[in-house]
């Protein structure tokens, strides 16, 4: 992705700049008419994790519960055999790092490979036998801070049996997301899959259009919200299944994808040693387990949600003139945004791309009135902040004045 140079000042505080002067496309998608499109996600990187150590090295870290990949997985899926297809398999776990002083550092969304005895032999009539199979997990990372994350993890690594490598060479990571995707399907691997050999039975030639041999990878639920679509990582020498032709396309329109449902996403979007994960939103994005006991930053995260308020909070930005025109690459990120209406600050841009963008406001200001935010030194930007739909109603129980705009 292409990156704006900023001032110091402003480089710590804002996120990943995306300003493109060539960018053309209308702020009003294509994509909620276009169907499920896919992105090969380059802003992300995989790495594995590898030992019998892996679990309880990573629950000690992690704000989110890793125990669940060491769970019997029961029947909480029910997939037909497919030969190296799992009958079952966990779903991704969205995690973070975080500083000993609660504040973020990386995301992580975990995968666990299926094992050996998850899967049938080539017959489809007998589990695979494979005694010495190592323990594995994989994730993919933010991959503008690949070095700095391997750095971190291996300090904190000590004597525990655990290996972490990085198999950016070997495998990819994916999105699927758009308009008609099913969101309400109690299976956390894509229902379609099953028409392509993801679970169709024994079927060699859908099981090669599917990629079903390479060891079980699949689409799985976006583990952060429904209306996201699917997440998968991939052999890199391989085009995951369900991408059509046509329907493959750049990952700046995820970014947008994601920027319209509030969802910030990596160290450069969520300021690494900076951001507060409450108020980038991460609680309701299932990054956080609060009952999982201690990891690193524990302290902070416990005590800024049991007092209940959070003041500032990530919320979808569109730009627009007086008249509500949308403007288009007026703002970059660090701009300040003000209420016209009170005077005060409101908060900051942290992401932009056209006339769509993420801001970190006060919620006190932000949902006041349509029209009175503006950026600071550009009062012909008008700023309109946007309530998500996924947002729980206790976020705003506090704020009375608080209103929805489209």
């Amino acid at each position: 992705m292409n990156r704006v140079a900023f001032p110091k000042s402003v480089a710590r505080r804002c996120c990943r700049a995306i300003h493109h002067t060539t960018w053309k496309q209308c702020c009003e998608t294509q994509l909620q008419s276009a169907g499920p499109v896919a992105s090969l996600l380059k802003s992300r990187s995989v790495i594995r994790f590898r030992g019998p150590d892996t679990l309880k090295f990573l629950q000690g870290l992690l704000t989110n519960d890793v125990r669940k990949f060491g769970e019997p997985i029961g029947e909480k899926i029910e997939n037909l055999p497919t030969p190296n297809v799992p009958a079952a398999s966990p779903p991704p776990i969205y995690a973070a790092l975080l500083t000993p002083q609660g504040r973020f550092l990386f995301d992580l969304f975990l995968y666990k490979p299926p094992t050996c005895d998850a899967k049938l032999d080539d017959s489809g009539t007998a589990p695979e036998s494979h005694p010495h199979q190592p323990f594995d997990l994989f994730a993919d990372v933010d991959t503008s801070v690949l070095d700095d994350l391997l750095q971190t993890f291996n300090k904190y690594r000590l004597r525990s049996k655990v290996e972490i490598d990085n198999v950016s060479d070997d495998f990819s990571c994916w999105q699927r997301y758009g308009a008609g995707l099913p969101e309400k399907s109690s299976r956390v691997e894509e229902p379609e899959a099953a028409s392509v050999g993801w679970g169709a039975g024994v079927d060699p030639t859908a099981m090669s259009s599917s990629h079903g041999s390479d060891r079980g990878w699949q689409w799985f639920k976006d583990p952060r919200l429904l209306c996201l679509g699917f997440r998968g990582i991939f052999p890199s020498n391989i085009t995951p299944p369900l991408i059509e032709a046509d329907k493959e396309t750049d990952e700046q329109n995820f970014l947008l994808w994601r920027i319209e449902k509030g969802v910030a996403e990596g160290s450069t979007e969520i300021p690494k040693g900076e951001a507060v994960p409450l108020e980038y939103n991460l609680a309701g994005l299932n990054a956080i387990s609060f009952d999982k006991g201690c990891y690193v930053g524990q302290e902070l995260i416990a005590r800024t949600h049991h007092r209940g308020v959070i003041r500032k909070r990530i919320v979808p930005l569109r730009f627009v003139e007086n008249d509500g025109k949308e403007l288009l690459n007026k703002v970059i990120p660090g701009s300040e945004v003000t209420n016209s209406a009170s005077g005060k600050k409101a908060g900051i841009v942290t992401t932009a791309l056209g006339c769509r963008g993420l801001g970190l406001l006060r919620l006190e200001e932000a949902f006041k009135g349509s029209g009175a935010l503006s950026i600071q030194g550009q009062a012909d930007v008008k700023v309109v902040a946007i309530r998500p739909d996924w947002w729980p109603s206790e976020w705003l129980q506090d704020h009375p004045q608080h209103t929805a705009f489209a």
